[in-house]
Parts: C-alpha cells; structure tokens; sequence
C-alpha cells in the first residue's frame, strides 16, 4: 500500500471509513501565465482537455447519458462553448459522482497563478479596457467566479470535500462573492500551522536519514525561519527535499528560483521602499499591519498592502504580533534574502548605473584587506553615480521637520553596495557595541574570514578658495576622529563576541568631502 509506512497508517479507524471511498479530482492553475486573457483562456482549454483525458475512463460508463459524454468529449477536443468550459470543472464532479455514485473530492492547487499574472499584466486594472470594456483582469476573475463557484458553491449534490492552495488571500468579493461555507488558514491562524512546512523536529530527521545531521546548522540559516500562526522555526519544504537531493551542488535557493517574484519586484522598485528593504537585508524588523482580505485594484490606491503581498508569498514571515493588531516582519532566512538582494542589486544597476562586476570586485577587496584597491573601487562607483546624489539636505517622507543629512545618505548608500556580501556576511548597521554605536559591520560566517567595522563621516568638499593642504588636513583629522571613535568606543566588541581574532578584524573610516570618498583602516597590529 502507498501509505503504509506513513503515520497516515496508524490512523486504522479513520482509513477504513475513508481510504479508496472518494474520487478526487486533482489540477493546478500554476502554468496558466499567459500575457492576455485570449492566450489565458486557451490555456484553460488546454489544461481542462488534459484533465478529462486522465478521466476518459468515464466515457465507457453506463451511467452516464449519451448528452454528457458528447459534452466530454467537447471538452476532450477543446471544442466546448466558453459557458460548458467555465461549468466544466463542476460538471466532471457530476460525472465522477454517477459513476461511482460517491460525491468527489476537488483540490485546485495555486488558484491565484491566473489572477496575479492578469494584474501583473494589465498596465491599469481599472483604465485598460478591450473591446469588450474588460481588462484581463477582469475577465479572469469573471470566468474564475464561474469557474471554481459552479465547483465548490452550490455544488452539495456532487462535492464531498474541496480545498483551494495559493499564496494570496484573494477577497471573498472578488472570485468569492457569496461564498459563506468555507474556512481560509492563512500565515497568521493557528490551525494546521505546523502544516505549512517542515517542522524542527522533522527537518533533523530527514538530514539524520540521509546522514547529513552535520548541516543542520547551514540548512537552518538557508531554509528555516518561518512562523505560522503559533508555530516557530517551520522550514521551506521545497528547499529542504531539493537540497536533500543534490547536496552535492551546495546551498541553492531553490523556492526562489523555482517561481516568479516579478509582481513582488516591480511593487517594491515602483513604492520606492528601497531603505527599509535594506534594514530587513540587516536583519531588522518592520511592523506592518497584514490584511485578511483584499482585492488586487486595492494595489492602486493602498501601498501598505505590499507588505500583506510579500508576507503571503512568503518572502517576509511574522515574528510576533505587535500593537494594534499589527505584526513584527523579517526576512525569514538566507535563501530569500537573496531576493530582496537582487532588488536592490536591480536598483544599484538600472537606476544608478552600476555594474555587478565592479560591485563584487569592490566587495571582495573589502573584506579580504586589499584597502587601496576597495578604496578605487569605490570611488569609482562613486564618480559612476555623481549625478545621483543630490547633496542638499533631504526631508524625510514621513516628517517634513525631520531632516536628513549628507552622512545618513553616503550610509545607506554604502550598505546598499555591500548588500553583495550577504551570503556570507550579517550585514548590520546603527547597533550598540561596546561603548556606542557603530555605523555598518559585516560579520562573517565562517569565524576564518574577515571581520569589517566601519565608522562613515562627510564634510564639505574643497573650497574654491582653499588650498589643498588645508583640505587635506580637514580630511584627515575626520579620520583620525572616526578611526578614535571606533578604537575608543570599542565598535568591534562584537566581532570579539562572534569568535573573531582581533588580526580578521578591519576597523575602516570612509569620509565623504562632498561627493569624494577617503579611506583609511587602522593599521594591522
């Protein structure tokens, strides 16, 4: 039996009243991406016609009428009219349930594939009507009320049981207007949370069968770090059974690079929230209120709901519930920090200009304490992207009083060129060590390499007047404050805890004269 080994099995009492009772239908929505509602619609053809196939069985039945098998068959040849297709899912229940004379089980995995790529393919949900005055979007969700409502609402006849999987919480007033007889488990609901990956206590098991217990540390920080409802440390089973099987190839991320976060990018690049993506990059958390139920021209108007999107798909998880009904935010681990990198590396290349080559060679100087070659790196990127800054003070979006100086932006900016490292560095910036606070620190880790502590600084750039050598003196005494500030303070106290010799420590001052970087290091001991 398939399940014979499987805890499934104990349940003795239940198997015998259910196993081998019900005839289930089984599909996915997930390859239905197509660019219009015309290619969508024969997709659902396509996908409809292969479903039938895998039931053609029924077409031999006595109990089926003359009238529903030619209806079969339209449906086998992609023949039907557009109403019999949009009952069609419906009516193969009906089908299975004379036959068997056993109401049908429907599962319809990743419902929501069609309805994000129709958004993430109409230029307005709402002003980019066709001849028919509907957008795709709208005639997805249009045929999708039909679609899964003739299937799952009103359907008691022939419907045992039906469950419906996605990353969105699509609203009720959208594909399921009406609908009052089903029940949603999201991210944050306690039931079946344990459900949503593996657990610890599964994931240990799984490397100890394949004798891979000496990862788990590894596998911890690639692929764990979710919370569902009430339950920590759940890990992406994607990842996990992959892994497992090429743990040759090493840690990949491979739920990211096996979907498609295009509507997540462009959401994030167009908000221009491009700071706080850089705090969760670091490690931090943000507190956002997450929506139960929303419909996706909510988009066009609500920008907060872009944290509800990357909390659903997966790409932030919740720590806690905070105040307000709100909830605490991070990055749940490496592998989709590798997303949120990508971002900001898409950012850095399309907006600023910069190449990914220069980007990692300038990283890899930096922490392998090649100093005089990081610092022409940087200050090549720097020249690349003078015209970006603008070098007056900023107002902060949120507070016009509050004002944001030259420092604060040569800061961010240079946490957003080492986002680079964040495979094998924690990137963290503006934390307590030792005696104050430190500007940027990357701590390695593998505890061999490198540590770097960095203290920013900026004055003004050379004055027309001014001679070099008192310039020079002006930048080189805010070096020598910033490198005092880091020893004095003991910015690295850090590093230290983390298991770092003081020789893999690089304590660095970079001051900003104007647009023009200077660096200098403590020198080695």
């Amino acid at each position: 039996m398939l399940f014979s080994e499987f805890a499934i099995s104990k349940e003795t009492d239940f198997c015998k009243e259910h196993q081998n009772k019900y005839p289930v239908i089984n599909i996915s929505l997930k390859s239905i991406k197509e660019t219009n509602w015309e290619k969508c619609f024969d997709k659902f053809r396509s996908l409809m016609s292969k479903l039938y196939q895998n039931n053609n069985f029924l077409l031999s039945s006595d109990r089926l009428s003359n009238i529903d098998k030619q209806n079969f068959e339209n449906i086998i040849s992609e023949t039907a009219t557009d109403a019999k297709l949009k009952e069609s899912l419906e009516r193969l229940s009906g089908y299975l349930r004379k036959h068997f004379n056993q109401k049908a089980i429907i599962l319809v995995d990743e419902y929501d594939a069609p309805i994000i790529t129709a958004f993430n393919n109409t230029n307005s949900p709402i002003k980019s009507p066709d001849k028919e005055n509907k957008t795709y979007y709208e005639h997805v969700i249009n045929f999708m009320q039909g679609f899964l409502g003739e299937a799952y609402k009103g359907n008691d006849d022939n419907l045992k049981k039906g469950l419906l999987t996605g990353v969105m919480r699509v609203g009720r007033e959208s594909i399921f207007s009406e609908w009052n007889n089903f029940d949603v488990f999201g991210v944050t609901i306690p039931y079946y949370s344990n459900s949503f990956g593996f657990t610890q206590t599964e994931t240990e098991k799984i490397l100890q069968d394949f004798g891979l217990s000496d990862r788990l540390e590894e596998v911890k920080r690639w692929y764990n770090g979710y919370k569902f409802g009430d339950c920590d440390n759940i890990y992406n089973p994607w990842s996990i059974v992959n892994y497992i099987s090429k743990e040759k190839a090493g840690f990949k991320p491979y739920w990211v690079n096996s979907g498609d976060y295009s509507l997540i990018k462009s959401r994030i690049i167009e908000l221009g929230v491009k700071e706080t993506i850089q705090n969760l990059i670091e490690g931090k958390t943000i507190d956002k209120e997450l929506k139960e139920n929303f419909i996706f021209q909510d988009f066009e108007k609500n920008t907060e709901l872009l944290w509800t999107l990357l909390t659903d798909n997966g790409y932030l998880t919740q720590v806690e519930e905070s105040k307000y009904g709100n909830y605490r935010l991070r990055i749940p681990n490496n592998e989709v920090k590798i997303v949120f990198t990508d971002i900001i590396m898409s950012w850095l290349n399309e907006e600023v200009k910069i190449t990914r080559d220069l980007l990692i060679a300038t990283s890899e100087n930096l922490i392998n304490n090649r100093i005089r070659e990081f610092e022409n790196g940087f200050k090549q990127i720097i020249g690349d992207t003078i015209s970006y800054f603008d070098t007056a003070k900023k107002t902060d979006k949120q507070s016009k009083e509050k004002l944001i100086t030259h420092e604060q932006i040569y800061h961010v900016y240079t946490l957003g060129l080492l986002t680079i490292l964040v495979d094998d560095y924690i990137i963290k910036s503006n934390r307590e060590s030792g005696q104050g606070r430190y500007d940027i620190m990357l701590i390695p880790y593998e505890k061999n390499k490198n540590g770097v502590v960095i203290e920013i600084k900026s004055i003004e750039g050379q004055k027309d007047n001014e001679e070099k050598t008192k310039f020079n003196q002006r930048v080189n005494h805010e070096i020598s404050e910033a490198l005092n500030q880091i020893e004095k303070n003991k910015y690295y106290a850090e590093l230290i805890a983390n298991k770092l010799k003081p020789e893999n420590i690089i304590k660095l001052a970079i001051v900003f004269a104007g647009k023009e970087p200077y660096i200098m290091k403590i020198k080695d001991e």
